[in-house]
């Protein structure tokens, strides 16, 4: 299968993990020659629920018999979807009450960059420096890192990028800004948190200026950081609302999420504003209520601090020179990139999942399923505390 995965299946990179996944449950992914490994990276922050949670199986299960694919999106009224859009909106502060469902996360930015133009009839969004928001030619055009994305130009002009939690640069954002899109925690930059009320200063001068303010919680939703959304915890509101990855439980998808009189304009001015075909697919509607449900149902958005804070208790080691982020959304950083990637091979190789971030060569992720138990936490842990020592002991 190895043979063929490098043949007939096109690459990312040259050098993948290349595990050959048999099944996954839990917080464990087991592979065909009969190890298992304790998934830290919950498919880089996609599975909510861990792996084949009864939830979302089952209603997965219940929507096959019943219907999949029927009309593109907004024609058909399909309860899974009106559902799932009227439960978030009740989550939600009242101005973000109306969703458009879409495919992946990088949809529901390209949506958000067309709505934020089309409502101010402005051109240039400001995004940050090492921002990453997805790999289509639009979401590439407010990545904030050139290496990237320098293959691939022309991309999108009137893109202007500025430095996350500095103040001084929010002068720039002025009254030619259709929409200033950040993400509520810097996830490829090394998960980095807001500072100093830097969240509150942006959204006032997006005030001041009538400029839009689109946040990224593609990474940090869905329960991630101890609320439902990050912003939650940093007292403010968005314009527009953009997530994905954590939502579907492990489904692929996408939303946008603003008030109604903004939804709106995406229906008319043209009509069909934005338009797909498979946007609110029934079945991965139906797998992100479950998702949507089974966290506000249960404690496990509250359980995700103690967890965190499990974590920064047993991650204590002279290689790990801080660690960054919120909730379960963690990056311990190492002294470079080369100690980085030696403490992941050696994890991978000892049974523990971990991963890189983009941007940052000196982050590890732990981006773990919420419902990991504090004893797979402490697995996990030790796993990563011997291979540090290894390294450590390499390094003498």
């Amino acid at each position: 299968m190895k043979a063929d995965f490098f043949k007939y299946q096109a690459q990312t990179t040259f050098h993948p993990l290349a595990l050959e996944i048999e099944y996954a449950k839990g917080s464990y992914i087991y592979t065909t020659d009969g190890k298992k490994h304790l998934d830290f990276v919950a498919g880089v922050s996609a599975c909510t629920l861990g792996h084949q949670h009864p939830r979302v199986v089952n209603a997965i299960k219940q929507q096959l018999d019943k219907y999949l694919h029927v009309m593109v999106y907004g024609e058909y009224i399909q309860k899974p979807a009106v559902d799932f859009c009227k439960l978030l909106a009740a989550q939600l502060p009242t101005s973000l009450n109306k969703t458009y469902l879409v495919n992946s996360g990088t949809e529901a930015v390209e949506a958000a960059l067309k709505l934020a133009k089309r409502a101010t009839g402005r051109t240039q969004i400001i995004s940050c420096h090492n921002a990453y928001h997805g790999n289509t030619q639009g979401s590439m055009s407010i990545l904030g890192n050139e290496e990237r994305k320098r293959a691939f130009r022309p991309l999108l002009p009137n893109v202007t990028f500025i430095t996350f939690n500095n103040e001084a640069d929010l002068q720039q954002i002025t009254t030619q800004t259709a929409a200033v899109i950040l993400e509520t925690i810097q996830g490829s930059a090394g998960f980095i948190t807001p500072q100093n009320n830097y969240l509150e200063k942006v959204r006032n001068r997006c005030n001041q200026t009538g400029t839009l303010l689109i946040l990224d919680e593609i990474q940090p939703g869905f329960g991630r950081t101890g609320k439902l959304f990050g912003f939650q915890n940093y007292n403010i509101v968005p314009d527009i609302l953009v997530m994905g990855k954590g939502m579907g439980g492990g489904m692929p998808v996408g939303a946008l999420t603003a008030n109604e009189k903004l939804m709106d304009l995406l229906a008319n001015d043209p009509k069909c504003g934005h338009i797909t075909t498979f946007g609110g697919h029934p079945v991965i509607a139906a797998a992100s209520l479950a998702t949507l449900q089974e966290l506000i149902e249960t404690d496990l958005m509250q359980q995700t601090l103690v967890k965190e804070q499990l974590f920064r208790t047993l991650l204590k080691h002279p290689l790990i020179t801080e660690i960054h982020g919120k909730g379960l959304m963690l990056a311990p950083m190492t002294p470079s990139e080369e100690i980085t990637n030696n403490v992941i091979l050696k994890c991978k190789d000892k049974g523990l999942v971990l991963f890189w971030l983009m941007f940052e060569g000196k982050a590890i992720r732990i981006t773990p399923p919420l419902t990991i138990s504090e004893d797979e936490i402490k697995e996990g842990c030790a796993i990563l505390i011997e291979a540090l020592n290894e390294v450590q002991a390499e390094l003498c």
